[in-house]
């Protein structure tokens, strides 16, 4: 949830014809991340948990390239610590995807 936070923050200065573009985008996919994250783990199998998890990496290959776009637009100053928290998240996924593969 921290990186949704960053996210929110992040946002906050965005330009306000943005509201309902690239700020609501980028806003939806960082909630997406932690939301499907709970939503998976709440299900009754290690196979819905794995779809959820592969949903929330999407959501978090949405968010980055996002990040990355609003750089180049000139709305974010610095990216780099959302990057860098969207580095982490993601290498934190893959490492809970393997091992509910392993798992089996």
């Amino acid at each position: 949830m921290a990186l949704a936070n960053e996210v929110y923050a992040a946002t906050s200065t965005f330009p306000k014809e943005e509201i309902y573009g690239i700020t609501c985008q980028m806003r939806r996919a960082a909630v997406s991340v932690p939301s499907n994250i709970a939503e998976g783990a709440a299900r009754c199998s290690k196979r819905e948990f794995l779809q959820f998890l592969n949903i929330a990496r999407g959501s978090l290959m949405e968010l980055e390239t996002q990040i990355r776009l609003s750089k180049d637009l000139g709305f974010l100053k610095s990216h780099e610590v959302l990057l860098e928290r969207s580095n982490k998240t993601y290498a934190l996924l893959n490492g809970l995807m393997a091992s509910l593969r392993d798992a089996r």
